[in-house]
């Protein structure tokens, strides 16, 4: 009996050594094995801080790739992303950003909501000493430090949106119209790279010459693109053509041309390369759009919060090109249907 209950306690002792192994030890801080979860973040690297991202707005699919882009390579390098929308408020997007410095943010990423008065929050951050990046919309207000700014090429894209219209219109020439957003830097790079080439194209030819004839400013979303281009069309009954900054905005002005029964008389020429904006493309509602790479934005400017970590010298801007994007690319693109 004496033995019998000597084995019991045995192999009661055994066990409780044996199911001890599988639990955390206080003491050594050795993690206990645990089943695979997809949503486990397994990087070794991972823990150096958080990158506080506030973009422009969530509404528009480019914002969102540039910080679904920019969080993926952030955990690749051990980095989580805080991402908040300012929605065109700046003045929610400087609380934002206050909120970035009360948590002590490892760095800022923004993509402004007005490129100017942006300035004074990005100021206090320098004064916090936590680095500031910018990602496809820059600061354009003096005296403050921004790392590096990555962005499509504007000033080239609007050049190539100004090529497009000339292509469309051909030796017809003709008036066309500007829907601006004056409030953002990459917006007024666009305008300044189609006015250049609509120059220069009216400078070298005889015939073709085209007009601008007015330009408004279409706040860069749907509604405001629509609004924009009713004014445009009450007030301009020979319109040929209209540039709009930005796909949403140019598909607002669709809506106003079908409303106005005026969509054979005006070629419609967005910027982006959205989905919506590709599909419309397709669909023959947009002659073209110069194609933005958001994906490769938010990459880049990841990279480039890596560098500056490391001691890296890194140049004051970082451009990445865009590619006019017409019908016959939409037709062969399986992206779209």
């Amino acid at each position: 009996m004496m033995i019998k209950r000597t084995c019991t306690w045995l192999m009661i002792s055994l066990w409780t050594m044996l199911a001890g192994c599988g639990r955390q030890d206080s003491g050594s801080g050795t993690p206990a094995a645990t089943p695979a979860n997809p949503t486990t973040n397994s990087n070794p690297k991972a823990g150096k801080g958080v990158i506080g991202l506030s973009v422009l707005t969530l509404t528009n699919p480019f914002f969102k790739d540039i910080g679904d882009s920019l969080a993926q390579e952030a955990r690749q390098n051990g980095y989580t992303v805080s991402v908040v929308s300012g929605e065109f408020d700046v003045a929610r997007q400087q609380n934002q950003v206050k909120d970035f410095i009360i948590r002590k943010v490892a760095a800022i990423v923004l993509t402004p909501c007005d490129s100017k008065a942006i300035g004074t929050a990005i100021q206090e951050a320098n004064d916090a000493g936590i680095p500031v990046f910018t990602a496809d919309i820059a600061c354009l207000a003096p005296g403050v430090k921004v790392v590096t700014h990555v962005a499509t090429d504007n000033y080239g894209g609007g050049k190539q949106a100004a090529q497009a219209i000339i292509e469309a219109l051909g030796d017809a020439g003709g008036r066309v119209a500007i829907i601006d957003h004056k409030l953002i830097e990459s917006c007024i790079q666009r305008v300044k790279g189609f006015k250049e080439i609509i120059e220069k194209h009216n400078a070298s030819h005889a015939t073709g010459k085209i007009e601008i004839a007015a330009e408004l400013p279409g706040g860069a979303n749907k509604e405001g693109g629509f609004r924009a281009a009713e004014d445009l069309l009450q007030a301009h009954a020979n319109l040929a053509g209209i540039f709009s900054i930005n796909d949403p905005s140019a598909l607002g002005a669709r809506a106003a041309m079908e409303k106005a029964g005026r969509t054979q008389q005006i070629t419609l020429v967005g910027f982006d390369g959205s989905p919506e904006g590709r599909a419309a493309v397709k669909a023959g509602k947009l002659y073209a759009s110069p194609i933005q790479f958001p994906d490769r934005i938010g990459i880049e400017t990841m990279r480039a919060i890596v560098r500056h970590f490391k001691g890296e010298p890194l140049p004051s801007e970082l451009l990445i090109p865009t590619a006019l994007y017409r019908k016959a690319d939409a037709d062969q693109d399986p992206g779209v249907k």
